[in-house]
């Protein structure tokens, strides 16, 4: 795997092929509940204003249009809101948890050195370090030398010997504040170590023995709370602190806020005591911005994000690394993999050079967004850079090379990983597991499970969720029932994830029924379903007959007409019973139409009463239940019914469905720029989805007008030129009306007296995920479009899925009488009468 020549994009980085404006930055301001909460400090010679700071790279490709950023938090539309959410996954912050502390106190003395070094040597026996602390008693010059021994001891993990000596010191300094000092410095190591609740006894200790009861010692109790993620903690201490008389510094806020960024907290509580601090006379330092842009990348605000970053360079504070990459994270995390190379660019070009925490990020962000190419070739770039692969780095490779269903690759990185001094763990197992899943290689799955259980490597939720939804989308239902009775003999508690991917699983499989019932098990032992649990229901409307599970009379899982269920023997697992009745093999398949949108309707009741917020994917899944209904009414029906919900957004889709209508089409767009601000995938998604229903009942105008609007705000990558078309990330109906949209373009061309390129070509991206080679829908349904045209338009013999016709010819065809009425498109109804309302199903 090592790499001894350059690879391809160190000469070409995918983050130096964009253009990189100089925009003078605006006063950008980071807003909440409609209220600005922040204003940048004037310059400080009013006379000779020095200007603002430039945008960065990541703002400028962005702001062509609007060069003022709102963040989401203060969208004046309610739909931001609705549309934004939370993402389960650890924050770059967390990357640099037990990495040695830089910098620290330089005042210690040389012999504090080799008394560290003594102790070290005396590791795991007491009696020794004892002996060594007392030989160098009278040499130790006060809390200075102590602290840089609990320091460095802190940075060796050596926890225990670090109590030994703090406890050592503390007994036998009389003076209160350097007590206090040695007490502030071990709860400081306690929490960077983990070790919260240690940190807490001897803050509690300090407190009750006269010496704790400092700003420091309290800063240095909410910093461990942070590091541990126990947010409400660090804000209950902080409260505590202010009642005992003690005035907070900027350590304390700094701290307090990054309780917010790793404790999942939302990014108005972070914003609230960052105006406290600044109401108190404190200014932000380069710590603050940080720990503000880790509580964004947690919650998935890219923009604001952004906001941010302006800010802190309007305020002169220059970002470092972290900085960068915890901007990374929200970019990456969000999809935004263009600006992300962006800020690698204006990194390097800052002499701030990618560690190995920006390229994990960056190629995290790749894969997640299906830029595995992208990927594999940064991994290159970081080998050839000379920088060391972490574990996470060849975590995410793996499972790059496994997902890709290149097992030798991934089998090979397993070995590179291992000689490198990285042992397997629980994570590269389940990326393997998960990869040889999904490629049907359930022999290798079993034997994979079976060697780490061998190497005792403990099996995590994750690993069981993963086997559970292998199996049962291979129809494995026997398997599956053992996975979960294991899991349970375990003792693991399940949690949202791991029912959402069960449901997720049973969802395309069709068994939609059951699906929905396992939301009341989810509930009854407390645990709340989230948005993807729904919006996997939602989804499954519609893909095909409603399985209803039975075994025996004494068995059963039904959905009545009167929306009530009826399930008997409720004191079994309820997931045992469904597997099982799956494995037994007795299925009976019900009716769809009417009874299934009731089921959808009922779906979307209960989610309103648990507050549960419905996304974009919320909305795409509708959208698609739409286009699987078996009748334009049963459609339109729907979507009337779930103005109820939402008037804004289904309302948009229900005006779109009916017709085109000025006044819809303004709504229509206060809607697309809400999804704009979703990560590149999810927005393309909704346009399919959209364009889909409206092509799927006729109307094409309206499907028409979507496109166009999409690939204005460049919804889809790349998405034509003169002389091509490429239809690589679209749905059918999107494909489609883009073909009309794109050949009217080439008309247009035609018309005015131009002359067309000499080849002229139309991408399907047949063969990534089809599994007939060269035979994807899209491709069939394009085939299809431009046959019906007349087009000139053929089959290329070098590449089966793509279509290529001499310029001339096609110019030729444009100038035929009949062609233009051909590429026109419109609504095949409008106004359609309406429908009585539906009560929703009780879930």
């Amino acid at each position: 795997m090592a790499s001894s020549t350059p690879p391809t994009l160190t000469t070409a980085k995918p983050y130096q092929n964009h253009h990189i404006q100089n925009i003078q930055n605006q006063h950008h301001r980071r807003t909440h509940n409609g209220h600005n909460s922040l204003h940048p400090p004037p310059p400080r010679n009013p006379t000779a204003a020095k200007p603002p700071a430039p945008i960065p790279a990541t703002v400028a490709a962005g702001t062509h249009r609007n060069p003022n950023f709102t963040p989401l938090s203060s969208s004046k539309s309610e739909l931001a809101a609705d549309f934004s959410g939370r993402r389960s996954t650890r924050f770059v912050s967390k990357m640099h948890f037990g990495r040695q502390k830089s910098g620290g106190s330089i005042r210690h003395s040389i012999v504090a050195e080799d008394a560290l070094q003594q102790l070290i040597r005396c590791s795991g026996d007491d009696r020794l370090i004892e002996s060594v602390l007392l030989s160098f008693q009278s040499k130790l010059c006060g809390s200075d030398d102590y602290n840089f021994v609990l320091r460095e001891l802190g940075n060796r993990n050596e926890w225990s010997m670090a109590i030994q000596c703090f406890e050592f010191a503390v007994n036998r300094e009389r003076r209160r504040t350097e007590q206090g000092k040695l007490a502030s410095s071990v709860i400081s190591v306690l929490g960077r170590l983990g070790k919260v609740e240690l940190a807490k006894k001897v803050f509690e200790t300090a407190v009750s023995e006269g010496y704790g009861n400092t700003v420091y010692a309290y800063s240095a109790l909410i910093s461990a709370y942070a590091k541990s993620g126990l947010c409400d903690d660090a804000i209950k201490l902080f409260e505590t602190m202010k009642l005992s008389g003690l005035k907070p510094n900027l350590v304390t806020y700094n701290a307090l806020i990054d309780a917010c960024g790793k404790g999942g907290a939302d990014f108005k509580r972070a914003s609230d005591i960052f105006d406290d601090m600044l109401s108190n006379g404190f200014q932000p330092d380069r710590i603050t911005y940080n720990s503000l842009l880790a509580v964004c990348s947690g919650g998935g605000l890219w923009e604001t994000a952004i906001n941010l970053f302006n800010e802190m360079c309007y305020r002169g504070i220059e970002p470092d690394i972290y900085t960068y990459n915890t901007l990374l994270d929200a970019a990456s995390s969000g999809g935004h993999m263009d600006y992300a190379f962006q800020i690698m660019a204006e990194m390097t070009a800052k002499n701030i050079m990618p560690n190995e925490v920006t390229y994990s990020t960056v190629i995290r962000g790749c894969a997640k967004s299906g830029r595995l190419d992208q990927a594999l070739s940064l991994v290159s770039e970081m080998k050839y850079a000379n920088i060391s692969l972490d574990r996470v780095s060849y975590n995410n490779l793996l499972a790059i090379y496994a997902s890709l269903g290149r097992f030798d690759e991934a089998l090979n990185v397993v070995k590179e990983m291992e000689n490198t001094g990285f042992r397997k763990d629980v994570v590269t197992y389940n990326a393997l597991l998960d990869g040889f899943g999904k490629q049907g290689r359930y022999d290798k799955v079993k034997e994979l499970f079976s060697r780490m259980k061998n190497e005792r490597v403990p099996p995590n939720l994750l690993t069981y969720s993963t086997l559970i939804s292998v199996y049962l989308k291979g129809g494995l239902y026997q398997e599956a029932t053992e996975m979960y009775k294991e899991f349970k003999h375990e003792g693991l508690k399940a949690d949202v994830v791991f029912y959402s991917e069960i449901i997720d699983s049973l969802c395309k499989k069709g068994f939609v029924e059951s699906s929905a019932l396992l939301l009341d098990e989810m509930t009854k032992k407390g645990i709340q379903p989230n948005v993807v649990t729904y919006n996997s229901i939602i989804n499954a409307f519609g893909h095909s007959g409603e399985a209803r599970l039975t075994n025996d009379n004494k068995r059963e899982i039904v959905c009545l007409e009167n929306g009530e269920k009826k399930v008997t023997n409720r004191d079994e697992d309820r997931i045992i019973n469904v597997f099982e009745q799956l494995a037994s093999g007795n299925l009976n398949i019900g009716e769809k139409g009417r009874k299934e949108i009731i089921c959808v309707l009922g779906v979307f009741r209960k989610m309103h009463e648990l507050e549960i917020k419905p996304n974009v994917v919320t909305f795409s899944a509708i959208l698609n239940a739409c286009s699987r209904c078996s009748s334009f009414e049963e459609a339109s029906l729907l979507l009337e019914e779930l103005r109820l919900f939402d008037n804004q957004v289904y309302g948009v889709a229900h005006g779109l469905l009916m017709g085109y209508r000025e006044n819809v089409w303004v709504h229509a767009l206060s809607l697309f720029d809400e999804v704009k601000r979703m990560d590149s995938s999810t927005a393309s998604a909704f346009y399919n989805a959209l364009t889909d229903m409206l092509w799927h009942f006729g109307q094409k105008r309206g499907a028409q007008m979507v496109v166009l609007e999409g690939k204005r705000r460049q919804v889809w990558e790349n998405t034509w030129s003169d002389s091509c078309l490429d239809l690589h990330l679209m749905s059918s109906g999107a494909a489609r009306a883009m073909v009309h949209a794109w050949l009217l373009n080439i008309y247009s061309i035609v018309y005015e007296g131009h002359e067309l390129p000499g080849l002229l070509s139309i991408l399907t991206g047949w063969g990534k995920h089809s599994k007939v080679v060269g035979d994807c829908a899209l491709k069939r349904a394009i085939e299809t479009l431009l046959g019906s045209m007349g087009s000139p338009f053929r089959v290329a013999t070098s590449n089966i899925g793509r279509f290529i016709s001499p310029g001339p010819m096609v110019a030729a065809w444009m100038r035929e009488s009949d062609t233009p009425k051909l590429l026109v498109l419109e609504d095949d109804r409008a106004y359609p009468q309406t429908h009585p309302n539906l009560q929703p199903l009780v879930l």
